[in-house]
C-alpha cells in the first residue's frame, strides 16, 4: 500500500473525495508540521537568531517534499510522535551546514500543537464557506415559501400549522449560529511555542532577549495567533475547536433529520434533489445527503467528548492527553467539512411540495386548529365547556372522519355565537406570526 492510499474514507463516505478530507489527509498534515518547522527557523532569523541562509535553507528543505509519510508513521513509535522522526529527516535533508537550525529551541508538543491549528484552520476555511453557501440557500427557501402553511409537529403528531418559510429560517438560524461560531474559533487559534516546560528557556540560551517576541514572530509566520502562555496543559483552543465543531455538526443534523421526516414515502413534502439508490431495490430514491449528515451528528458529540477529556493534562506536558486529541480532532474535522458540504449540496438541491403540504393540513379533517376554535369559543361558552365542546367533537370526527368545522356547525348551542367557524377551521389561516417571524430572521446576515 502506498503512502498515497492511506485515509481513503472507505468506510467514511461522509466526508470521502471532500475538500476537507485533502486538508486533513495525512499528507496535509505532513505540510502543517513541515510548515511549522519552517516558519519557527523564519522567525528565529527575523529576530537574528539565526542566519538568514539557514531560513532559506530549512524553508526549501521543508517545500520540497520527499518525505515518507508511512516511514514517519512506523518511526512514530519510537518517540510517541511523528515530529520526532521527521525532525531527524528535515535536519539530513537541510544539511550539514543549516541542520542544527533546524527545531532550535522547540518541543515536539511545540510543533505538533502549531500544526493542528495550521489544520484546523485551513479545513476550518473550506467549512465557512459551505456553510455561507448553505446559509444563502436557505434564505431563498424561506422567503420563497413564507406564506406556504405546512402541519407543525409535535411529538410526531400534528399540532398546529406553521409554515414551510419558518422551518426553513429556522434551519439558517442554526447554520448562522454554526458560521459564527466557528468563525470566532478560526480567528482565534494560537501558535504553540514553550519549549520542553513552557518557559520558552532554550531560545534565551540561544540569544533571544525577549523570547516572547519570538512567539510574536512565529505567530506572524503562520497567520496564526501568538497565545498569552504556552498552552501545553492549557488545552482552551482544542476544547473551543472542540465544541464549535460539535455545535455545527448538530446544526446540520437538525436540517437532516427533519428532511428524513418530512421526506418519508408517506409524507413526502420535501425530496432531496438528486437522492441514492438502493442495492437491491430499483425504485428508491433515498435521501442520501440527510442520511450522511445526521450520522456525523451522532458521532461528532463523543469525539468532541474525548477532546474535553483531554482537558485534564497534568504537569507542565502531558503523557497521553495531548496524544489523546490528535485523531478525534481529525475526524471531527472531517465529519463537520463533509457535512458542511453535504448541507450545501441538500439546501441547494431541496425540492419543496407546497401542493402536498397543504393537503396534510387536511388529514385531521379541521383537529388542527382545535386550538384556536377552543380560543375562540371560549369567550362564548365558557372555557370549560368549549374544551368540552371540542373533545366531544373531536371524538366524533376522529370515529367518523367528519370534519371539525360540519360538526360545528350543526351544533345547536352555536347558532348564535359571534364567530365565523369556516374561516377559523381554515388551517392556512392560523399560522400566527409565522410570515413575521421569518422575515425577523432573514434580517440577519
Amino acid at each position: 500500500m502506498t503512502a498515497a492510499e492511506f485515509d481513503t474514507g472507505l468506510l467514511a463516505p461522509g466526508w470521502a473525495g471532500s475538500p476537507a478530507a485533502s486538508a486533513t489527509s495525512d499528507a496535509a498534515y505532513l505540510r502543517a508540521l513541515l510548515d511549522a518547522e519552517a516558519a519557527l527557523t523564519r522567525a528565529q532569523a527575523a529576530l537574528g537568531l539565526v542566519p538568514e541562509a539557514a531560513a532559506r535553507a530549512v524553508t526549501g528543505a521543508a517545500a520540497t517534499g520527499g518525505f515518507d509519510v508511512r516511514s514517519l508513521a512506523e518511526r512514530a513509535r519510537g518517540g510517541g510522535n511523528p515530529v520526532i522522526p521527521l525532525v531527524a529527516d528535515l535536519t539530513r535533508a537541510v544539511g550539514e551546514e543549516y541542520g542544527p537550525y533546524v527545531h532550535r529551541g522547540a518541543t515536539s508538543q511545540d510543533i505538533m500543537d502549531t500544526a493542528a491549528m495550521l489544520v484546523a484552520v485551513r479545513t476550518l476555511d473550506l467549512v465557512l464557506a459551505d456553510l455561507d453557501r448553505t446559509a444563502d440557500r436557505l434564505a431563498e427557501l424561506a422567503a420563497a415559501h413564507r406564506d406556504t402553511p405546512m402541519p407543525g409537529r409535535t411529538l410526531t403528531q400534528h399540532a398546529v400549522p406553521t409554515t414551510f418559510g419558518l422551518k426553513a429560517a429556522g434551519w439558517r438560524s442554526l447554520v448562522l449560529d454554526a458560521r459564527d461560531r466557528c468563525r470566532a474559533v478560526r480567528k482565534s487559534l494560537p501558535v504553540q511555542l514553550g519549549g520542553a516546560a513552557g518557559t520558552l528557556a532554550a531560545f534565551a540560551v540561544y540569544g533571544a532577549e525577549d523570547p516572547t517576541a519570538l512567539v510574536a514572530a512565529y505567530a506572524r509566520e503562520l497567520g496564526l495567533v501568538a497565545p498569552v502562555l504556552p498552552w501545553h496543559t492549557l488545552r482552551t483552543p482544542v476544547a473551543d475547536l472542540a465544541g464549535a465543531l460539535a455545535f455545527t455538526a448538530g446544526a446540520l443534523g437538525k436540517l437532516a433529520v427533519d428532511v428524513l421526516t418530512l421526506s418519508r414515502t408517506e409524507i413526502a413534502e420535501v425530496a432531496e434533489g438528486s437522492g441514492g439508490g438502493s442495492s437491491a431495490m430499483p425504485h428508491k430514491a433515498n435521501p442520501v445527503r440527510s442520511t450522511l449528515i445526521a450520522a456525523a451528528a451522532r458521532r461528532a458529540p463523543h469525539l468532541a467528548a474525548t477532546l474535553y477529556g483531554s482537558l485534564a493534562a497534568e504537569d507542565e506536558r502531558p503523557a497521553g492527553a495531548w496524544h489523546a486529541e490528535w485523531e478525534p480532532l481529525r475526524e471531527l474535522l472531517r465529519l463537520v467539512g463533509g457535512a458542511a458540504r453535504d448541507a450545501a449540496e441538500l439546501a441547494e438541491g431541496l425540492r419543496v411540495r407546497p401542493e402536498t403540504m397543504r393537503d396534510h393540513l387536511g388529514l385531521t379533517h379541521g383537529l388542527i386548529v382545535s386550538e384556536r376554535l377552543s380560543a375562540e369559543l371560549a369567550g362564548a361558552l365558557g372555557r370549560a365547556s368549549a374544551k368540552e365542546l371540542l373533545t366531544r367533537l373531536a371524538e366524533r370526527t376522529c370515529a367518523e372522519g367528519v370534519p371539525l368545522a360540519e360538526l360545528l356547525a350543526a351544533e345547536p348551542e352555536l347558532k348564535d355565537v359571534d364567530v365565523d367557524l369556516g374561516a377559523s377551521a381554515d388551517p392556512a389561516c392560523y399560522t400566527g406570526s409565522a410570515k413575521a417571524l421569518t422575515d425577523r430572521a432573514l434580517e440577519r446576515r
